[in-house]
Parts: structure tokens; sequence; C-alpha cells
């Protein structure tokens, strides 16, 4: 569950509530942690704690206010918008940007989590030598899959995503979705990213439909712990 901050908590809870109908779980929150957060909001996120969702971090503002160099700036216009904040940032930027991260759970009272989401799953410029030696998580998910930092290990995982805010964004989403769930087929496990307002989008009935289709949910360690043992 993507982009939770505070100005999207009650749709997330709404979100929630129709994926425990549907008996989803466990479910991942992935939280943006330099919004406007408010005791009551944090307050709320440990109501979420407690009920058994997972945290994840997701970037900290999930948006830059200027774009990087050509590649960032096609990035925005094709896929991220302005929500690539790593894009932005040289290594030691990004760097800094996951302690601070971190650290932020860490300061609220939550356990320090192991999973970072960098916002449009765009690592930037950072190596994977630099996330396995001075990156503070264990786990980091990309567009291809999940990179396991404590073994170098990267678990390229299809993924299946439904944010379709425009009409355009329709058809493109759909050949994806296709073909991920091809791939799926041999790679046995899926990723499905959910957004605050994908099940008033477009492609509504397509997440909820594959939400019915893969009834076997698990949370990301236990993909790595799957991959360990084959």
């Amino acid at each position: 569950m993507h982009d939770v901050m505070p100005e999207t908590l009650n749709v997330v809870e709404r979100v929630l509530a129709e994926l425990a109908a549907l008996q989803v779980e466990p479910v991942t929150l992935l939280v943006v942690p330099g919004r406007d957060w408010s005791a009551a909001d944090i307050e709320r996120l440990h109501a979420l704690v407690q009920r058994g969702y997972r945290l994840a971090a997701h970037g900290w503002l999930h948006h830059c206010d200027r774009l990087g160099g050509l590649y960032h700036r096609l990035h925005a216009r094709l896929l991220s918008r302005r929500v690539a904040e790593h894009l932005a940032l040289d290594t030691e930027g990004i760097l800094e940007l996951l302690h601070r991260s971190r650290h932020w759970f860490v300061a609220q009272g939550f356990a320090a989590p192991t999973l970072y989401v960098p916002p449009a799953w765009a690592m930037g410029a950072i190596t994977r030598t630099h996330l396995r030696a001075a990156a503070p998580f264990a786990q980091y998910e990309v567009f291809g899959g999940i990179y396991v930092a404590k073994t170098g290990q990267f678990i390229s995982t299809p993924m299946l995503g439904y944010e379709a805010d425009s009409a355009a964004r329709v058809p493109p989403l759909r050949l994806w979705n296709a073909f991920n769930r091809w791939r799926a087929q041999r790679a046995k496990v899926l990723r499905i990213g959910i957004h605050p307002y994908d099940f008033d989008y477009a492609l509504a009935q397509d997440l909820r439909a594959d939400l019915s289709r893969f009834r076997r949910f698990r949370e990301y360690a236990a993909v790595e712990d799957d991959k360990s043992a084959s």
C-alpha cells in the first residue's frame, strides 16, 4: 500500500477495509515520513501496526522541488512526475535521506523498518555496494524486484500496478500487467502495488480481479526466505 501520508490516511484506511473484506493479508504500508504528521496521525499509524499491518519507509517527502538532469526530466515526464526524489540527489544525499527516513520511525516509537521503497521505485545514483555497506535497511524494492543488502542477492519479481489516473495510462498499464501476470507463472511470486485512489480509477475492477485470483499473500521477508530455500 503506497503513499501513506497524513493527507491520504482516510482513503488508505478505506482501502485497507476493502482489502480486509477480500481477506488480503499481510499488507505492507509504505509510509512517507517527512510529511506533516500530527500526534493524532501517528496514533492512527500505531493503531494500524497493532492490527497487524507492516510498515516500510517510502522516501522522505515523496516530492522533489527541482528536477535533476535529462534522465530525471524524462523519467518525470513519462513515469514519475515529481515524486522520484532520489533522482535529484547524489550518493551522499541519498544515504542521508535513507538514514533520516529510518530514524523517523524509531523517533515515533515504531520498530525500525527493514524494507525501503524509493518513490517511483527509483533508487537514483547509489550503487548496491553502497546499499550493502552504508545504508540502513535490509531490503530495497525497486522497479525490477527486491535487493537483499545482507547477501547482495537481487530477487527479480514481476509487479502489477493500477494507478490509471488518466485515460492515457490505462492501455500501457493493462499491457504491463498482462505481461507480468505471464511472468509470474514462472517466477512463482508477484508484487501487487496499490496506491490510495486505485479503487476509484479505471483499473479498479482489474485490481479486484487480481486480488481474487492470487490468494497466497506473503510478507517481504518470506520472499527472501523462499528464494534462499529454492
